[in-house]
């Protein structure tokens, strides 16, 4: 869960601003899309039954998902950002297959295949 400590301001991940300003562009531009598109030209009076209709699908739609994604959100473990992964260095690593053959023929011994 997100750290809420009371009298702070919680940040847009935990604030109800985030999602809701998201859901409301989303609603705004679906409204403006229906009504235009809905009207079938401009000899025809708007449909603004179906653009509200629209605009409240839109937003709830939005808010559902972006609090599904706000629920999921996990912060990663603290190990995860510590080591060497495998990409992390450009430096060749100590046994590369053309060390390997000058190592062998300075023991004097054959290549095993």
């Amino acid at each position: 869960m997100a750290q809420q400590n009371p009298g702070e301001r919680r940040t847009m991940r935990t604030s109800v601003k985030g999602p809701l300003m998201f859901s409301a562009f989303f609603a705004v531009l679906a409204f403006f899309a229906v009504l235009i598109f809905a009207s079938g030209g401009s000899a025809k009076a708007p449909r603004f039954d179906l653009a509200f209709t629209g605009a409240g699908i839109a937003f709830i739609v939005t808010l559902v998902i972006a609090a599904m994604l706000s629920m999921s959100y996990k912060e990663n473990a603290e190990h995860l950002g510590k080591g060497s992964g495998v990409n992390l260095s450009s430096r060749r690593p100590a046994s590369s297959p053309q060390q390997a053959p000058q190592q062998e023929e300075s023991d004097g011994g054959t290549p095993a295949h």
